[in-house]
C-alpha cells in the first residue's frame, strides 16, 4: 500500500495527523507493506526566509486573528497533541519559509532518509520551536538524520530540488488540495486534516480491501 501525504513543516495539524496515522498503523496487520511518501506543500509561500515573528505575532498580523482566538485555537490543538504523546510548543514557535526544508526533503528521500527527515524537522519545529528557515538549523537537522554535510551545504547554496518541490505543489493543486495534511491511499482514497485515529484505521482497511 502506498500513502502519499502532502504537508508543511510549520503546520501543527500535520504533526498531529501524522501521529494519528502512526497509531492507526500500529493496529494494522499489513503495516510492514505500507510505503509512506511525504509530499511538499507550503501553507504560506510568502513567509520570510529570515523570520522574526512568533506564532502569536504571525497569526494576529497575517491572519487578522485576535490574540484570544489564537490562544484558544492553539491551546486546544496542544491538548489534542498531548493526548497522543506530543508536546506542541506553539508559544515559542517562529513562523518562517519552508521552501529550503522541502528542497532538502527531496535529497533526504533520494538517500532513503525521507521519513527520518520529516520526523526530525517536524519535531524540531513542533516541540522545540526551531527555526526551520534557518540554514544552520537545517544543517543541524541534516546531521541528526545522517545526511552528507557537504551535499547539504551545496544544496542550500543553490536552487537544487526546487523543480521537484514545485512539481509536488502543482500536483497538490491538481488534486484540489487547499490545506494540509492531506493523505491519499493507493491513489484512490483521500483523508483531509488531522482526523481521528479511527478514521485512519477505516481508510487503511478500505484501501487494503480494494487492493
Amino acid at each position: 500500500m502506498k500513502i502519499d501525504i502532502w504537508s508543511d513543516y510549520i503546520c501543527p495539524f500535520c504533526t498531529v495527523g501524522e501521529r494519528h496515522l502512526d497509531l492507526a498503523l500500529e493496529k494494522f496487520e499489513g503495516r510492514d507493506d505500507v510505503e509512506i511518501t511525504w509530499r511538499s506543500f507550503q501553507l504560506d509561500p510568502t513567509a520570510p526566509k529570515e523570520p522574526t515573528e512568533t506564532f502569536m505575532e504571525y497569526f494576529t498580523r497575517a491572519k487578522g486573528m485576535p490574540e484570544e482566538q489564537v490562544t484558544q485555537m492553539n491551546d486546544g490543538l496542544a491538548e489534542r497533541a498531548a493526548a497522543v504523546g506530543l508536546d506542541f510548543n506553539w508559544r515559542e514557535s517562529i513562523v518562517g519559509n519552508t521552501w529550503d526544508a522541502h528542497r532538502l526533503a527531496h535529497y533526504a528521500r533520494n538517500q532513503g532518509k525521507g521519513l527520518e527527515w520529516d520526523a526530525t524537522v517536524k519535531n524540531g519545529y513542533f516541540t522545540h520551536a526551531k527555526n526551520v528557515a534557518n540554514h544552520e538549523q537545517l544543517k543541524a537537522f541534516a546531521a541528526e538524520v545522517g545526511l552528507d554535510a557537504e551535499r547539504v551545504a551545496e544544496i542550500l547554496e543553490s536552487d537544487e530540488f526546487s523543480t521537484e518541490v514545485a512539481q509536488e505543489i502543482s500536483m497538490a493543486r491538481q488534486f484540489g488540495i487547499q490545506g494540509v495534511p492531506f493523505f491519499i491511499f493507493d491513489g484512490k482514497f483521500a483523508v483531509s486534516g488531522a482526523q481521528p485515529v479511527e478514521l485512519f484505521e477505516q481508510a487503511l482497511h478500505k484501501a487494503a480491501e480494494e487492493a
